[in-house]
């Protein structure tokens, strides 16, 4: 599938979200605030979840080509604000400049080995702007202030979700379906179930009313409203049967 941002774009969004994720933890009135989005943790498990992902993907593709993630140990997160901040703010750019470092199309371990994504450190990158945009939400959600994703962002979120973490190999154990997601944005993406598995693409504009692939069931909604459904965060868009 026809990616939406270049690296160099996935590298300054997720140096952008990680600010605005450091600042929405900065404005909560302490680090065990709950998170709605994430029901079992507090504000502090959110900011050590998302800083060691950053320092386990960033060992992952230091470490190149591989048949399973190197050995990696978790680092201890400060309970205190300031140094935890300290402590995401340099996760952050351990991940960025490994990616930096490696280039966009060298390989690395992924665990979405059967999906429609390469394992390479482009679609890492391209997952990992996901994770932190998402979460910035949670954190957001979680101080009283939550804001849309860029568009930007919440439409190569749209693409990233369907090729990464739908798009198998593994036989769709039911009748096959068709399922298409509508961006009001302009931007619209099918998804075939079969028993090959799972395959997404983006779809031309005007989508075909009727024809023998015609969607059972379609989602409209903003990009964003998208983005946060296929995570859990949000009711969503409207669903329509066909």
């Amino acid at each position: 599938m026809e990616r939406s941002l270049e690296f160099a774009d996935l590298l300054r969004l997720m140096d952008d979200r990680s600010t605005a994720f450091r600042a929405a933890v900065a404005a909560a009135p302490s680090l065990d605030v709950r998170v709605p989005t994430c029901p079992e943790w507090t504000l502090f498990d959110l900011v050590q979840h998302l800083g060691e992902g950053r320092r386990r993907w960033a060992a992952i593709v230091a470490a190149g080509p591989a048949d399973a993630p190197p050995a990696w140990s978790a680092p201890m997160a400060p309970r205190e604000r300031d140094a935890l901040l300290a402590w995401f703010a340099a996760s952050t750019e351990e991940l960025l400049n490994a990616l930096r470092e490696a280039g966009p199309d060298r390989g690395c371990w992924t665990w979405w080995g059967s999906s429609q994504s390469p394992q390479t450190t482009v679609a890492v990158a391209r997952h990992q702007l996901q994770q932190v945009a998402v979460h910035t939400y949670d954190a957001q959600v979680a101080v009283g202030a939550p804001q849309p994703l860029p568009d930007e962002v919440a439409l190569d979120g749209v693409d990233e979700f369907v090729t990464t973490c739908v798009a198998t190999t593994s036989a769709w154990p039911h009748k096959p379906a068709v399922i298409d997601y509508h961006a009001t944005e302009g931007r619209s993406w099918r998804l075939w179930f079969s028993a090959d598995g799972a395959r997404a693409a983006r779809l031309p504009a005007p989508v075909a009313a009727e024809g023998p692939e015609v969607a059972y069931v379609s989602a409209r909604g903003t990009a964003n409203e998208l983005v946060m459904s296929c995570y859990g965060c949000v009711d969503g868009p409207v669903w329509s049967a066909t």
